[in-house]
């Protein structure tokens, strides 16, 4: 079923994709290309009909075909301690996504309820502000809230260094700030389910993107108050939220027991990563894993003593804690085996 699914993804993407350039024969193209028939490709451009994304004029001769306009809708809320983001998906948001397919609809059920949350239950601002914006290919949707930050909150109340350390802290996830309410893996599933997930508070800025799995932490030099969290998905994608939880969760019990933490979200600037507190830092929380991925992208090289720290001090202590790294260069390779040959 998910090849299937994934198929049918590609055949769609490929319609929107080429329209504009065949308004007229995109059925034929579209059947050259995968191999199938006038037949089976009607149905998909059906599909996309009725989703809205594309527009059919003329009669059967003479019909062209051609993506729909933008589509943008805008909604606020006051957070006054009555705002229950179940009743706003309900009432506001699922009714535009009615033409989506089932597994896109559940994505954003789950990530826009689970961003809305956050700013219900901690933000402690006076509104919150939606956005949802719909185009052929992809929907987005944005939400913000005029309270203290997200990762000012976070350093604050956890005591961290700063809105950095905070941002490391939030990719390894369960990370609360309210463990009696959450869990700490909203931002970690949201994030990992849609296609391009952002979140901008105060000087920082933190992305991570679905095509190629990476974590970004930017500094602008404008302060902006509040929490502003971006979401965008494909609108015929065959990711599913069951896939995902699969992807980090045990099948005994499905516990969310596995992380990737792309290692260079420890460095600050053009500092190595040399000392042990840098590896302390990186793997705080990270023994409530069973299964901990280091992912070395980015980083050219790291000292004896970080190495140590992470590959012989902590897999000493934790032996339970499966530590898998990936990624790593030739010097970096080096230091890790050094510290595997110590223990």
């Amino acid at each position: 079923m998910t090849r299937l699914r994934k198929r049918g993804e590609d055949i769609r993407n490929y319609i929107l994709k080429n329209i504009e350039k065949h308004p007229r024969d995109i059925a034929l193209q579209t059947s050259k290309k995968f191999k199938i028939s006038r037949q089976a490709v009607n149905k998909h451009i059906q599909l996309l009909a009725k989703q809205n994304v594309i527009a059919v004029r003329g009669a059967t001769k003479s019909r062209h075909y051609s993506l729909a306009p933008i589509q943008k809708f805008e909604f606020q809320y006051s957070l006054d301690g009555t705002l229950q983001e179940d009743i706003v998906w309900r009432s506001d948001i699922a009714p535009l996504l009615t033409e989506f397919p089932d597994n896109v609809v559940e994505i954003w059920n789950y990530c826009f309820t689970e961003m809305l949350n956050n700013a219900i239950d901690h933000s402690s601002g006076k509104i919150a502000a939606v956005q949802v914006n719909k185009t052929a290919l992809t929907s987005e949707i944005h939400i913000y809230d005029d309270g203290e930050g997200i990762f000012k909150k976070i350093q604050r109340e956890l005591g961290l260094l700063d809105e950095s350390h905070a941002i490391l802290e939030l990719s390894k996830g369960k990370l609360t700030t309210d463990p009696k309410k959450h869990t700490g893996e909203g931002i970690f599933f949201s994030s990992r389910m849609v296609d391009d997930y952002t979140i901008l508070s105060g000087k920082t800025f933190f992305s991570h993107q679905h095509i190629d799995e990476k974590d970004w932490i930017l500094e602008r030099k404008k302060f902006k108050s509040g929490t502003s969290v971006f979401m965008k998905l494909q609108n015929n994608t065959s990711r599913t939220v069951k896939k995902t939880f699969n992807k980090y969760t045990s099948k005994e019990d499905f516990g969310f027991n596995k992380t990737v933490i792309p290692v260079r979200l420890a460095q600050y600037g053009n500092e190595l990563l040399v000392s042990r507190s840098q590896a302390k830092r990186l793997l705080a929380r990270v023994d409530r894993f069973k299964t901990v991925i280091l992912d070395f992208e980015g980083v050219d090289a790291v000292g004896q003593a970080f190495a140590d720290e992470i590959f012989r001090v902590f897999t000493l202590k934790y032996k339970e804690v499966e530590l898998i790294h990936l990624n790593a260069n030739k010097s970096v390779e080096q230091m890790i085996l050094h510290a595997y040959m110590n223990k």
